[in-house]
């Protein structure tokens, strides 16, 4: 070979270096900008979790205190039930302890009605 022709081959292996440099460089930028790209994802689920994380929370607090205000309730549904059944069980009984040998009210309410229709028939002839 003659020194030009290495010169040439030099030349062409320098010109090839530096685009497969060129070529490198650019595959190493994009490597990079793909890793940030990676980063922000990473970053931004990360953040998506933790907010879906603390409204989970959230929910299960606010659940159960409804869970907490639905048994109170039942609770007092309950005793409500039991106050009404015990004041159905005292009216049957004061209903059921009337008896025909004692005057009652409606009775009394009735007799007065009666004094007055006389009254009022006495004052009309």
């Amino acid at each position: 070979m003659s020194f030009e022709e290495i010169q040439q081959l030099l030349a062409s292996s320098a010109k090839s270096i530096e685009a497969l440099s060129n070529q490198l460089t650019e595959v190493a930028h994009q490597a990079t900008e793909s890793e940030r790209r990676f980063t922000q994802l990473t970053e931004s689920n990360a953040r998506a979790i933790a907010a879906l994380a603390d409204q989970t929370a959230e929910m299960r607090l606010e659940f159960a205190e409804l869970i907490t205000r639905l048994f109170h309730m039942q609770e007092s549904a309950t005793e409500e039930r039991q106050e009404l059944r015990q004041a159905t069980i005292g009216i049957a009984n004061l209903l059921s302890s009337l008896d025909e040998d004692r005057p009652t009210i409606l009775r009394k309410l009735n007799s007065i009605e009666n004094k007055v229709d006389r009254l009022l028939q006495q004052d009309s002839e």
